[in-house]
């Protein structure tokens, strides 16, 4: 049975081990790299443009020419965050006013457990498994000029794509199944990483502490998901408050709150009163 990569600790423990953070960055990126010492909950002193952000697991290349960063998510985000994180480790480079050079490649890879709950602007629903954003500018004529190398993926395994490259589907299944199918995983364990991987959060291969940690994580996200759940409600309510004085009829006022019609009556049997 498998850890579930959708936990902060199984997923650390995994991302963390060299063989498979190298196999997991040349199956999504690539590139073959060489690193030294990988780092979890990554800052940087000073700050970078005034905002103290973290990050889940960061390494630098031992060559110093390439840095990159692994965030998990477990619920969804817009990507100004992402991108925020993305455009940061770039600016990092700078050190003072006068060195406009960006020596290192920078590649940030988001991993989101969760589906999508964005939109594009015009309302189309995004159901994409890769997404990618790379920082080199184009002709007129769409002719790509290769300046700086940075790259952005995003990785959603809850809308597979047939066309996503075998590579990268050996993650994106593992990280799937160890959420939904942990008992019976069916995975490319003759991929060094995945196999080494599997190892790794093996239910039988944590310690103790660390199924401490992970069911204390798992708790902690249970009672923010609840706490978050009630604020909406509660949110909910007052604007159907407001829309009951304002004179709309059931039916609007749960289009635009999610209340049922059952719940808005009461909430109008209660201002009557």
């Amino acid at each position: 049975m498998l850890g579930n990569l959708d936990n902060e600790v199984i997923f650390k423990k995994a991302f963390t081990n060299k063989i498979v953070f190298k196999a997991f960055v040349r199956d999504i990126l690539g590139i073959e790299v060489e690193v030294d010492k990988i780092e979890t909950e990554k800052k940087f002193d000073p700050k970078i443009g005034y905002v103290d952000f973290e990050l889940d697991i960061f390494a630098e290349s031992v060559d110093k020419r390439v840095c990159i960063e692994i965030q998990r998510v477990e619920y969804d985000h817009h990507f100004d965050r992402f991108l925020h994180y993305f455009l940061m480790l770039i600016a990092e480079q700078q050190k003072n006013s006068r060195e406009y050079g960006i020596e290192r490649m920078v590649y940030v890879i988001v991993v989101l457990t969760a589906p999508y709950k964005i939109s594009e602007k015009n309302g189309k629903p995004i159901l994409d498994e890769v997404l990618l954003l790379k920082l080199n500018p184009q002709t007129l004529q769409g002719e790509i000029r290769e300046l700086y190398g940075h790259q952005f993926v995003c990785l959603n395994p809850n809308h597979p794509n047939e066309e996503t490259p075998k590579p990268m589907r050996d993650w994106l299944d593992l990280i799937y199944q160890s959420i939904h199918s942990p008992e019976r995983p069916v995975l490319n364990t003759e991929n060094e990483g995945i196999r080494k991987a599997v190892e790794l959060i093996s239910f039988e291969n944590l310690t103790p502490e660390e199924r401490t940690q992970a069911k204390n994580k798992e708790a902690a996200r249970i009672v923010l998901a609840k706490t978050e759940e009630y604020a909406k409600q509660e949110r909910s309510i007052e604007i159907a408050r407001n829309a009951i004085l304002e004179g709309f009829d059931n039916q609007m006022i749960s289009k635009l709150t999610g209340l049922s019609l059952e719940e808005i009556g009461k909430l109008r049997d209660e201002i009557k009163a």
